[in-house]
């Protein structure tokens, strides 16, 4: 099954933006947000299963990106086997998975949109860090930093620790997410769920993609900065 992404964007700048900002801290969701991880995750997927001799529908588990990786994994294999397998899926996961995977549309211009009013970007996601950043390296997206391993409620915990006021996922264990940090909670039905059911979940702001966070970004920062 092929899946259409956006194309890769430039080159990688450097550096978080250290000391006291201006604008405010916004935080990101990873997958179906700023990156189109269905092409790499579902070539993932199909090495994961030439190697474990298992069957996996990598069609299917890429509509239900978001959740920790070991939910996907006790799908396909015992209890007993899931640590071990979602150990090897990660191993394999720089191989396969970050040269297929593609920037949303409007990713870059979301984060620089913040970063250009004196704010700062974080990444929070549930996806294993390390391979979290190989993203943000490989599309040249230099967000102020990431901070991977984290999902829906647990996500509060970074939030909260860099201070950010607003969260933007696709999912709504994002919009819990938020919620739970207090940030205000943008919401862009990019992924597996609906506008209607991200509006449902209590997401505050709900936009088509990222095309549109800009514009909505420039009307938030009066009242950010008031």
């Amino acid at each position: 099954m092929a899946y259409m992404a956006t194309a890769p964007i430039s080159a990688p700048t450097e550096g978080p933006i250290e000391g006291p900002t201006e604008g405010p801290t916004v935080g990101f969701d990873l997958d179906m947000t700023l990156i189109d991880s269905r092409p790499g995750i579902h070539a993932c997927y199909v090495a994961l299963a030439e190697r474990t001799g298992t069957y996996i529908d990598a069609d299917l588990a890429v509509t239900r990106l978001g959740p920790p990786l070991t939910e996907e994994m006790a799908h396909w294999f015992p209890a007993e086997r899931v640590a071990a397998v979602a150990d090897l899926y990660r191993e394999l996961y720089p191989t396969y998975a970050i040269t297929g995977t593609l920037a949303m549309p409007g990713a870059r211009e979301a984060i620089a949109a913040v970063q250009a009013a004196g704010g700062r970007a974080v990444v929070v996601t549930a996806k294993w860090e390390p391979n979290a950043k190989l993203h943000m390296e490989h599309l040249g997206m230099a967000p102020d930093a990431v901070i991977g391993n984290l999902w829906a409620e647990q996500k509060a915990v970074a939030l909260r620790e860099h201070g950010a006021s607003v969260y933007v996922g696709d999912h709504v264990g994002d919009v819990r997410g938020a919620r739970t940090a207090e940030a205000l909670s943008v919401a862009v039905p990019t992924g597996p769920c609906s506008a209607a059911e991200l509006a449902e979940a209590g997401a505050d702001v709900v936009l088509a993609d990222l095309t549109e966070f800009p514009a909505w970004f420039a009307g938030y920062l009066p009242a950010a900065r008031a």
